[in-house]
């Protein structure tokens, strides 16, 4: 769970995650970090020791949690404590259940005061997918870091320019949508309905092979 699937799934070094702005984000503090590092494990142990379907990576109702993780997703936790680990199901009431939606892949995959789909929708493809992405061009026109500061624009607007650009679209049309999919979840993996800037945040996308979502 941790040497394989932690490798495989690129969250080995969540542990030391020092992107998130703690002074915007002061509720990530070192054990809501441990806590989402944790949540995944426990999920792969399950299914390791368990013999559980794969499935249940992506389509599992559930995940597990100690008491900080459970708060942090809203789950009720008065009987819980930070020493065990339970599992919780019919997560998907509150936005969570199975690994994509998990506070840990979030979190990595944004740059501190915004969110990526870019760098999520990446991770989907690459390490979910396993497909074969090439490395972006050096002349790549920069996103704001700060959601507060994208004007009228809203992120997938600015997705959109990237697309416009020939030697940006083929890989942003490959991966933009599966990252689009979670602009729900903030840069810490939050639920939200706004963005920082207090713009309201949309999911409907059209994916690669043209089907919406």
């Amino acid at each position: 769970a941790v040497e394989f699937g932690a490798n495989w799934l690129d969250f080995r070094r969540f542990e030391k995650h020092n992107a998130v702005d703690r002074e915007h984000f002061p509720q990530f503090d070192n054990a809501l970090r441990q806590a989402m590092f944790e949540e995944p494990i426990q999920f792969l142990m399950d299914v390791i020791q368990n013999d559980r379907s794969l499935r249940d990576l992506l389509y599992g109702k559930h995940t597990f949690v100690n008491r900080t993780l459970a708060e942090y997703y809203g789950f009720p936790s008065d009987q819980l404590n930070d020493s065990k680990w339970v599992r919780f199901d019919n997560a998907d009431a509150f936005g969570r259940g199975g690994l994509l939606p998990m506070a840990a892949f979030l979190t990595m995959n944004s740059p501190g005061l915004r969110t990526s789909p870019v760098k999520r929708g990446y991770w989907v493809a690459r390490r979910v997918l396993g497909e074969a992405i090439p490395p972006p061009p050096p002349d790549v026109p920069e996103i704001p870091s700060d959601e507060s500061k994208f004007g009228d624009l809203t992120l997938p607007e600015l997705l959109a320019r990237h697309r416009e650009h020939e030697s940006c679209a083929g890989c942003h049309n490959r991966f933009d949508s599966l990252g689009l999919v979670f602009e729900n979840y903030g840069p810490i993996g939050e639920r939200r309905s706004l963005d920082l800037g207090n713009r309201p945040v949309s999911i409907e996308v059209t994916f690669p092979d043209g089907t919406t979502g």
